[in-house]
């Protein structure tokens, strides 16, 4: 992942790892979070050191240091960094080789037990773009061998399009957090870099996510290669592109596109023949405009004479947005206009976490579309932590109490979900449980509007790339805990810390979940089924960005607010409670909340 210390050193069952400053009279932040950064991806990601102390240290070899620092162990046996000088290094091994009980281990088996990451998305792209193998950044050897399945069983049918002049359509599922978009960027980098003829391109319509990948990438790309950052950005641009400016394109020019293979992200959410043709004709001014957003794209792609292909990657319970298509629209295209083209199907696509309407359900059977289990990802990727946090959070939206209790059990251990009355409190146990770069931030509904006199407004747009990408002297990142991202800015993203800000949009009633948005100075019940759809995967969304654990707050109201009773606010927390769920309040903040520290650790001063 492009993360190199200086020195890993073993000693008798511990592992210390060095990072030296040569000339260096202070510790600075950068270094300080750098070698707990090492020590961490240690910890979680390299097997033969789950088990082990780190010890991260860094040596600036002109500071002054008084005395030999102590060492001070989290409950997951990760040190805080030590600050020492060079001369101190042998007596800080010593007194901790003195104070453990380990046994030697076999460093040949700790080499070969091999480092298995679970990267971000940003951070997956910035490998994949760097020709690292999709392999390289799986978290297991599961994640790996699917991803890598998937991606040869694509692109399989790419080189079989292009041998026979054949078009073709392929639509890939994934349980949530599988790596659906992983799995996109490695389809796109990999067809680029392989066969540069075909132009593959990766296509959004998600707005923050392609201006977070873009700009992580040009950043990357300029620091690596010494260009400037508009080249970077005009070289990432042609790889990776916001699907509506693909629309507009080829809406100006009639012709075939540059494009062979499109992969199009989160293609459930492309736009119904009412929404697009409302748009097209009011906003862009062709007033002719009479297709579905997926008609209108296989038609572009279909310009091509001799062949091509499309990727669309399906998820489930991810549409918060009116006017988005879902699958039936795709289908409806091929069967209206493109009969000619060859359909791959997930042999899970018929699952009703994808297919909800009896024409799609009826269409796939009619549709001469060929299944293939190769299509679905069915390993999630992204809490390295918590395997059962989707269907967790699945039970909590879908009022299943009983069912999210006994799944929370499962999860308790190794990812932390707190409750909290107190806003204060959430951001004070963000900033004290996060450690090294790790970035955390607050996350809200988009209809949270009476989240206000919190001093939280989600109609202030937050600026993705910013949020999600500078560091935490910039008031504007997610780090200083003041802007409050929505689930429009936060799909298909991800931080390893979050504060989840509840509001009275969606809340419980002591039976069930109630549906409401705030219009002018009061709320109003929301009954249209769609619409309710969209704020149950508002909370879907919002509640699964975090990777290692996050807090809920659902604030006390005020009996002096009309529109902020405690009564709108007290239900959900009960009900949250009984999902199993504990108050922060009830335990100590200065306890970090990973697993167990191992017991041979205790013993260190």
């Amino acid at each position: 992942m492009g993360k190199r210390a200086d020195v890993v050193l073993l000693v008798d069952g511990t592992v210390f790892v060095l990072e030296f400053k040569v000339g260096a009279r202070n510790f600075d932040r950068s270094a300080i979070e750098q070698v707990h950064d090492y020590a961490l991806d240690l910890k979680n990601f390299h097997k033969g050191s789950h088990d082990l102390p780190i010890i991260p240290i860094v040596l600036a070899t002109e500071a002054a240091v008084a005395g030999l620092p102590d060492v001070r162990f989290a409950p997951d046996g990760i040190a805080e960094p030590v600050l020492a000088r060079m001369e101190q290094l042998p007596a800080l091994i010593a007194r901790c080789a003195a104070a453990t009980d380990l046994d030697p281990f076999d460093v040949r088996n700790w080499l070969r037990s091999g480092y298995q990451p679970t990267p971000t998305i940003v951070e997956a792209a910035q490998a994949l773009y760097q020709n690292h193998a999709v392999e390289e950044i799986a978290r297991s050897d599961a994640s790996a061998q699917n991803l890598s399945h998937t991606t040869d069983c694509i692109s399989a049918i790419i080189d079989r399009s292009k041998v026979e002049g054949i078009k073709s359509i392929c639509f890939v599922t994934g349980v949530p957090g599988a790596g659906k978009t992983l799995a996109g960027l490695n389809i796109a980098t990999k067809r680029a870099q392989e066969h540069s003829d075909e132009h593959a391109v990766f296509l959004s319509g998600n707005g923050p996510l392609v201006t977070v990948l873009r700009e992580a990438l040009a950043r990357d790309e300029a620091a690596r290669e010494g260009t400037t950052k508009t080249n970077a950005h005009r070289k990432v641009s042609s790889f990776i592109q916001n699907i509506h400016h693909f629309r507009d394109e080829a809406l100006n020019n009639t012709g075939a596109p540059h494009e062979k293979v499109a992969v199009f992200d989160e293609a459930q959410r492309a736009w119904t023949r009412d929404q697009a043709s409302r748009f097209m004709q009011t906003k862009r001014g062709h007033l002719g405009f009479d297709m579905s957003e997926p008609e209108f794209l296989i038609s572009v792609m279909d310009r091509h004479e001799d062949w091509c292909v499309v990727v669309c990657l399906i998820g489930g319970g991810q549409e918060i947005n009116t006017g988005e298509a879902g699958l039936g629209e795709w289908l409806s295209a091929l069967d209206d206009r493109f009969r000619d083209w060859d359909i791959y199907i997930s042999d899970r696509l018929e699952d009703g976490d994808y297919v909800t309407d009896a024409t799609s359900v009826r269409l796939l059977r009619e549709l001469p579309v060929q299944r293939s289990t190769e299509l679905h990802l069915s390993v999630s990727m992204r809490s390295f932590r918590a395997e059962a946090l989707s269907s967790f959070i699945g039970h909590i939206v879908d009022n299943r109490t009983e069912a999210a209790r006994e799944v929370y059990h499962q999860v308790e251990d190794r990812y932390p979900i707190w409750l909290t009355r107190d806003l204060d409190s959430a951001r004070d146990w963000l900033r004290n449980v996060a450690r090294g770069s790790e970035r955390f931030g607050l996350v809200a509904s988009s209809g949270a509007h009476r989240l206000r006199p919190e001093g939280l407004n989600v109609k202030a747009k937050v600026d993705a790339s910013t949020w999600f990408l500078n560091d935490r002297t910039d008031v504007r990142s997610s780090f200083y805990l003041e802007e409050v991202a929505t689930e429009f800015d936060v799909q298909g993203l991800e931080l390893d810390w979050v504060g989840v800000c509840w509001d009275a949009d969606f809340r419980h009633d002591g039976d069930d979940w109630r549906f409401y948005n705030f219009r002018g100075t009061a709320w109003q019940r929301v009954n249209q089924d769609e619409r309710q759809l969209y704020l149950k995967n508002a909370y879907r969304v919002i509640l699964t960005r975090a990777r290692q654990g996050m807090i809920i707050f659902v604030p006390k109201g005020d009996a002096s607010d009309p529109t902020r009773p405690p009564s709108y606010y007290d239900e959900t927390y009960a009900f949250l409670k009984a999902c199993g769920l504990k108050d922060l309040a009830a335990r100590n903040l200065n306890v970090n909340t990973s697993p167990a520290v191992p017991a041979q650790v205790r013993a260190i001063v």
